[in-house]
């Protein structure tokens, strides 16, 4: 195992209750195992339509993104951040896991299932900077909503459909 992924092997698992119990899971038939949030991280899930979004907007940041986890049965996107006790993420489909919250975790080095790391842990501890997903998720929500917009065209012109007098069911208002 490379010295990297041993870290980040080492980093996630110490947020069980018992990390060899951990290692062991990650090893076994399913390939998962259940970690606290709240300790070393919170966890901020966002539909996975948004979360790809979001995620592409920070990867064009100049830091070290954080882990981000896939769910492709549940289509979410998890994104690790800071523990913060007074976490107030709110908004349509929004979860966010902190203090008192599990997240099913796959291996830093595998996808296990429905559940594959879209950035893995790299065992620093790096996480995503809060303030960076929230602008990232306003960029995200935008972006969506325009797209909704300019499927709602008419169908004569092309125009978005309020700018050419189009009423939501099609004709002409």
């Amino acid at each position: 195992m490379r010295s990297v992924t041993r870290q980040a092997v080492e980093w996630l698992s110490a947020a069980a209750t018992d990390p060899r119990a951990c290692k062991r899971q990650w090893q076994g038939e399913s390939g998962i195992a259940v970690l606290a949030c709240g300790r070393f991280w919170d966890v901020l899930s966002v539909p996975e339509e948004l979360g790809i979004l979001v995620l592409d907007t920070l990867l064009c940041v100049p830091q070290a993104p954080g882990p981000a986890l896939a769910d492709s049965a549940a289509r979410r996107v998890a994104f690790f951040l800071p523990p913060d006790p007074e976490g107030a993420w709110t908004g349509s489909g929004i979860r966010y896991g902190g203090q008192g919250s599990w997240i099913a975790v796959p291996s830093p080095h595998r996808s296990a299932g429905r559940l594959r790391w879209l950035v893995p842990p790299d065992g620093t501890g790096a996480l995503f900077v809060p303030a960076a997903v929230e602008l990232a998720l306003q960029l995200a929500l935008g972006r969506l909503a325009a797209a909704n917009d300019t499927r709602r065209q008419c169908p004569m012109c092309g125009a978005p459909a309020q700018a050419a007098g189009i009423r939501s069911d099609g004709r002409p208002g």
